[in-house]
C-alpha cells in the first residue's frame, strides 16, 4: 500500500547507519502494527506500509541477497 497522507510528519523516522548522513537510502518508522518505509531523498512522495509478516519477509530477502542487482 502506498500512503501519501501527512501522518508521516509526527513519526520517528530512522535510517541505516551505513548511509553516513547522506540521503541515499530508505527510512523506516513504526506506526502501530505497521512498519512504514519511505525514500529519504523524497520523503513527501509517499510511503509503503507493511505488516509484521511482510516486513520480516522483506528483511529476510534483503539479507539473503534476493534483491541484489535489481
Amino acid at each position: 500500500m502506498v500512503d501519501r497522507s501527512s501522518r508521516g510528519e509526527a513519526l520517528n523516522w530512522r535510517k541505516g547507519s551505513g548511509s553516513a548522513g547522506a540521503n541515499e537510502c530508505v527510512e523506516v518508522a513504526a506506526s502501530g502494527p505497521a512498519v512504514l518505509i519511505r525514500d529519504s531523498r523524497a520523503p513527501g512522495a509517499g510511503m509503503l506500509a507493511l505488516d509484521s509478516a511482510q516486513w520480516r519477509t522483506l528483511v529476510r530477502t534483503i539479507r539473503n541477497g534476493g534483491l541484489d542487482g535489481r
